[in-house]
C-alpha cells in the first residue's frame, strides 16, 4: 500500500503483481518500467520492512538521476591552470610509424586487456570497464569506469547473500576531458567516467556480495564479493599486500603473485605510487641513451644485474621504422598513448582491486604526461611545436607542454577515491585509516612540503609577480592540493599535510592499534642517496620519531633495499637489532625504513654506480629480481616477506618484535 503511494506521489508508471511472503499472506509488489535492476530486489525488501527506508532514498535518488550527478561536490583538487595554450598534436602518440588511436598494425601494437565486464553484445555502445575497491570508515567504497555516462546516479546492488542482493546503494559520476576522448577509441579499452559508490554502515571482517546493474547500454557486471576491514582494536592476525613502482613492463611475477595472495585471503594491497608508468608513453619515439640502465639496441643491450639476458632483449625485432629505445625490447610493450596506458594497467589490475581494497598514493609518475625531455629534444618539438620526429634546439618543455588533461595529477585524482575527506585529509594525497591492531598512513611526499619534487607555481615566481610566466614554469609542477598558511612554501609547518599527519598522529589510540605504519612514495634513507631525502626527511621525520611510528615503507628507487632501524639523522639504532632478520620497535627512538620499488616499470631496475658503495645502513639491497612484498600483523610481531616475481619464492624475510 505504502509503495503504490508512493509511486502514485511521484507520477510514474507502475504495475502490481502478487506473491506469497513466510506468512502465507498475498503482498503487493511493484516496479518502475525501465527500473529493471529494482524488479530483481523487490520482494525481498518488502519481506524486510527495515529495508523500506533505504529503497525510497533509492528511487529518489534514481528519479533525479542526472540532476544528483551535477550536484555532486568537486573533487580535493587544484584547477588546472590553462592561462597559456597547448601547443602539441591534439592528440599525442609515441609512435611515429602508426600515430593513430587504434593502431594500423605497422608501428608498435595497442596492448589491449579485458574489461571488468564483458559486454553482451559484439557492438556494445557503453561498457564498465573497470572495478576497484577502496577502505571508507564502516564500510566500502566501490568505484567504476566506463567510456561515456551512465545517464543516470550510478548505483551498486549488495547484500550478505549471493543470490539475495537486497540492497541498492546510490553514488556520484565526475569526469574530465581526456586526450583523446573514448568516442575515438574502442568502447571496451577506454574510459572516460568514473562513478563512486559508497556502501556504509557494514558489519568489520564480514563477507558482502555486490553486483553493478546496467545502464545506459552497459551490461550488468557479474556478482563480485568483498570482505570489510578488521574493526580497530581486533586482534586477530592478517596480511596485506605493500608494493611500489609497478607499471605493465616486468610486472607479470608481481601481478602472478599479487592474485594468488588474493586468492589466500590478502586482506588488501597498499601501492605507495608510480602506478601505471603513463608518462612513459613516449619511450618508444625517444633514441637510446648511454645513461640510461636499459636500453634497447639489439647485441649491445645491457641490463642491471648482468647477464644472462632474456631473449627477447636480444633477438626480438622492431617494427620497420621505429627506434631503439628505453625499457622494452619492443617498445610497444605499453601502450603510446599516456591516457591508454592507464586503461591498459587498469583493466589489468581488474581480477585483484576488484576483490580487495586497493589503496594508492600518488608518485612522481602521477603527476603529468612527461618529466624530461629525450636526445635532440624530441619531446620539445613535439608537444611545444608539434612536430613529429624532429628537433629543437634546446629542451623548453613547461607546465603548459602536456594537454590540459595531463597536468596536475589530474587522471590520478580521477581514477581511484581514497578515503582522504573521511580521514580529514586530502583526496587520493593524504590519509588514514584502521584495520585491526594497526593504523596506516599514506603520506603524499611529490607535493605539499618545502622543497617538494613537484611544486606550485608559488615557487616560480619571482620579485612581484603573482603568476609566473610560462617559461618560469615545468612541465611537473603541481599543487597545491592543501593549504599553504600565508604562503610561506618554504615552511613545513605551513602545510595543511604537515598540520594533519600530526594531527592524525596524535589522535592514534595505541590501546587499540599498537602498530603505525606509514607508506610514501620517496624513501628517507637509501643507499642511492639524493637531495630529495633530506627534504621529506626534514617535513616528516620528526613527527614520525615523536609519535613512534614503527616502520615507513617508500619506492621510487627500483629495487629492494631493507634498512636497519634508524633514529634521527640515519643513526642505526643497534640496540633495536636482535639480529640480520628480527629488530625490536623503538617507539620514538627509530624506524625501521624499507625502499620497494620493484614491483615492475618499464624504467628497469636501479644500480649504484661504479664509485657509489653499498652504506651501512642497508642490511639487504637487491636489485635483480622483481615483486612485492606481504606483511602479516598481529598483536607482537610484524612479519614482512620480499615476494619474488620470478618464482614466488621469499627473497628477504624481517620480523618486527613489539617490545
Amino acid at each position: 500500500r505504502d509503495a503504490r503511494r508512493l509511486v502514485n506521489a511521484v507520477g510514474a508508471d507502475h504495475v502490481q503483481a502478487t506473491q506469497t511472503n513466510q506468512a502465507g499472506t498475498k503482498i503487493s509488489t511493484w516496479s518502475y518500467r525501465n527500473f529493471r535492476s529494482l524488479l530483481n530486489i523487490a520482494s525481498c525488501i518488502f519481506l524486510n520492512a527495515q529495508l523500506f527506508r533505504g529503497i525510497v532514498s533509492t528511487i529518489g535518488a534514481v528519479l533525479v538521476g542526472t540532476a544528483l550527478v551535477a550536484a555532486a561536490p568537486p573533487a580535493d583538487r587544484r584547477d588546472v591552470d590553462t592561462r597559456f595554450p597547448y601547443t602539441g598534436p591534439a592528440i599525442p602518440v609515441g609512435d611515429w610509424v602508426d600515430p593513430t588511436v587504434k593502431g594500423n598494425g605497422k608501428g608498435f601494437p595497442r596492448l589491449v586487456e579485458a574489461p571488468a565486464v564483458k559486454p553482451k553484445s559484439s557492438n556494445p555502445t557503453n561498457n564498465v570497464n573497470v572495478i576497484s575497491l577502496a577502505y571508507i570508515p564502516g564500510g566500502m567504497n566501490i568505484h567504476y569506469q566506463t567510456p561515456f555516462g551512465l545517464g543516470s546516479a550510478p548505483q551498486v546492488q549488495w547484500g550478505t547473500q549471493q543470490d539475495n542482493l537486497c540492497n541498492v546503494a546510490t553514488g556520484q559520476s565526475n569526469t574530465y576531458a581526456r586526450t583523446p576522448p573514448c568516442s575515438l577509441a574502442p568502447v571496451t579499452q577506454c574510459s572516460e567516467h568514473f562513478h563512486e559508490v559508497q556502501i556504509t554502515g557494514l558489519k568489520p571482517n564480514t563477507k558482502y556480495w555486490y553486483r553493478i546493474p546496467a545502464a545506459n547500454g552497459t551490461t550488468e557486471s557479474q556478482t563480485l564479493s568483498f570482505r570489510t576491514g578488521h574493526a580497530a582494536g581486533d586482534r586477530s592476525e592478517f596480511t596485506i599486500a605493500v608494493l611500489n613502482d609497478m607499471g605493465y613492463t616486468n610486472a607479470y611475477g608481481t601481478h602472478k603473485y599479487l592474485n594468488n595472495a588474493v586468492e589466500d585471503g590478502l586482506a588488501f594491497a597498499w601501492h605507495g605510487g608510480d602506478i601505471s608508468y603513463a608518462d612513459d608513453w613516449y619511450s618508444g619515439i625517444l633514441p637510446c641513451e648511454d645513461s640510461w640502465p636499459v636500453c634497447y639496441n639489439g647485441s649491445s643491450t645491457r641490463l642491471p644485474g648482468g647477464p644472462p639476458y632474456p631473449a627477447e632483449y636480444l633477438d626480438a625485432p622492431l617494427p620497420a621504422g621505429e627506434t631503439p629505445n628505453q625499457g622494452g625490447p619492443q617498445g610497444g610493450d605499453m601502450s603510446v598513448l599516456y591516457e591508454s596506458n592507464w586503461d591498459l594497467w587498469q583493466q589489468w589490475m581488474n581480477p585483484i582491486w576488484s576483490k580487495v581494497p586497493y589503496m594508492v598514493l600518488p608518485g612522481n609518475h602521477e603527476a603529468s604526461c612527461a618529466e624530461f625531455d629525450g636526445g635532440n629534444n624530441t619531446l620539445t618539438a613535439y608537444l611545444n611545436n608539434d612536430q613529429a620526429n624532429s628537433s629543437a634546439a634546446k629542451s623548453a618543455l613547461n607546465y603548459y607542454s602536456c594537454p590540459e588533461s595531463q597536468r596536475n595529477f589530474t587522471t590520478f585524482q580521477h581514477r581511484f577515491r581514497m578515503p582522504g575527506k573521511e580521514s580529514g585529509g586530502v583526496g587520493n594525497f593524504w590519509y588514514s585509516f584502521d584495520h585491526g591492531l594497526a593504523h596506516f598512513i599514506s603520506i603524499d611526499t611529490e607535493t605539499d612540503f618545502a622543497y617538494s619534487p613537484e611544486w606550485p607555481f608559488i615557487r616560480d615566481i619571482k620579485g612581484d609577480e603573482t603568476l609566473p610566466t610560462e617559461a618560469q614554469t615545468f612541465i611537473t609542477d603541481s599543487g597545491p592540493f592543501g593549504r599553504i598558511d600565508n604562503n610561506n612554501w618554504k615552511d613545513n609547518k605551513a602545510y595543511e599535510q604537515y598540520q594533519w599527519l600530526a594531527k592524525d598522529l596524535a589522535a592514534v589510540d595505541r590501546k587499540k592499534t599498537p602498530w603505525i605504519f606509514i607508506n610514501g612514495h620517496r624513501p628517507m634513507y637509501s643507499s642511492q642517496t639524493s637531495s630529495y631525502q633530506k627534504n621529506v626527511r626534514n617535513a616528516f621525520e620528526e613527527l614520525m620519531l615523536e609519535h613512534g611510528v614503527d616502520a615507513y615503507f617508500a619506492g621510487h628507487i627500483h629495487w629492494y633495499e631493507r634498512l636497519f632501524p634508524l633514529g634521527a639523522n640515519g643513526t642505526i639504532d643497534t640496540a633495536s637489532i636482535k639480529d640480520i632478520n628480527t629488530y625490536y620497535t623503538n617507539e620514538g627512538k627509530s624506524i625501521t625504513h624499507i625502499v620497494n620499488g620493484m614491483a615492475g616499470n618499464i624504467e628497469s631496475h636501479s644500480e649504484l654506480s661504479a664509485n657509489q658503495p653499498v652504506l651501512n645502513i642497508t642490511a639487504v639491497l637487491n636489485a635483480r629480481d622483481y615483486g612485492f612484498s606481504k606483511l602479516k600483523i598481529t598483536s607482537t610481531s610484524a612479519t614482512w616477506e620480499f615476494i619474488k616475481g620470478g618464482d614466488g619464492s621469499v627473497g628477504d624475510k624481517l620480523t618486527l618484535l613489539k617490545k
